[in-house]
């Protein structure tokens, strides 16, 4: 029996979140927000903490640095039910973080990477690998070390028999420089929005982007598209697509993909259906609009099964 069900390998960083902001920012000139959040951000530790609100068994493997924000980020993974026996601390780089500028459901960030971009498949304890039965990888490219050394993440997952769920997530300098045909049958569930996909293959829409990717699938790729919905596509060429639980009342849609990917891989790893799966994603993400921040809206299981039962008429799988 292994000790996880998931392990999340990737970025950590604090997001400061900033709301009600009057105007956009000018340079020389200083602006307000009526409101500030600080919390646990980056899209991987998003995914883990939501995924074991769920009740999914989650570690991390990542770097922080030796300072108050890596203590913050370290405390929010613990108290979110994710082991952080596999964290890595960094003596010269600082914990990353992100200033998040919310205007309405549209938002700009502004991200120092500090340690997540330093950590590579040599910094990490591999017996990882035999203790948990999947790994999720998302923000490759803002982690450059993680990014080179892929290849060896991947590796070692086949070696063990562990399945692996993939979230590139955007390229901040959009230079999606990735070999996607040699990745993506290494990859059990790619899960990428429509403009990362359209820019990952180089194309100029969804439809030609699943044409492009749907031969090099492992398994399964799920296209997030927000309000919309998501489009489930198999190796085989079959598609589900279904529409999205549309929250009227957005507080923000920071971390909803991510929220999308909790909820999928939980029901994943916990043996339903991929149809079950995309649905239950569909869910989270809609649940997590409904709470400020990445994780506000998953404090426990019993607080998203409410929020599914009372805001979308939906059970929680």
């Amino acid at each position: 029996m292994k000790r996880f069900d998931i392990a999340a390998i990737g970025e950590l960083n604090v997001d400061i979140i900033l709301n009600g902001i009057e105007s956009e920012p000018e340079i020389g000139k200083e602006k307000f927000a009526s409101d500030m959040t600080l919390t646990l951000g980056s899209s991987t530790a998003i995914f883990a903490a939501n995924a074991a609100s769920l009740g999914s068994k989650v570690c991390f493997v990542g770097m922080i640095g030796k300072d108050v924000f890596g203590d913050l980020v370290a405390d929010s993974l613990y108290n979110k039910g994710v082991d952080a026996s596999y964290l890595i601390r960094s003596e010269n780089a600082a914990t990353g973080a992100t200033l998040v500028m919310n205007y309405g459901e549209d938002r700009a960030n502004l991200t120092y990477q500090g340690a997540m971009d330093v950590m590579g498949y040599d910094d990490i304890d591999t017996t990882v690998f035999q203790e948990t039965r999947h790994i999720h990888l998302s923000s490759l490219f803002m982690q450059s070390a993680l990014l080179r050394d892929l290849d060896k993440v991947l590796a070692k997952a086949a070696e063990n028999g562990v399945t692996v769920s993939l979230d590139t997530q955007w390229d901040p300098v959009e230079k999606w420089e990735m070999d996607w045909k040699k990745v993506l049958p290494q990859v059990t569930v790619f899960l990428p929005n429509e403009k990362e996909l359209m820019a990952l293959t180089g194309t100029s829409d969804v439809e030609s982007a699943i044409a492009a990717v749907q031969p090099y699938l492992g398994e399964a790729m799920v296209v997030k598209m927000g309000s919309k919905g998501s489009m489930l596509v198999r190796k085989d060429g079959s598609r589900n697509f279904l529409p999205s639980f549309l929250n009227k009342e957005v507080v923000d849609a920071i971390g909803a993909g991510d929220s999308f990917n909790s909820g999928f891989i939980s029901a994943f790893v916990a043996g339903h259906s991929l149809e079950d799966c995309q649905r239950n994603g569909n869910l989270t993400g809609a649940i997590n609009t409904t709470a400020a921040g990445g994780t506000g809206a998953f404090s426990s299981r019993e607080a998203a099964e409410k929020c599914a039962k009372e805001k979308f008429n939906v059970e929680l799988l």
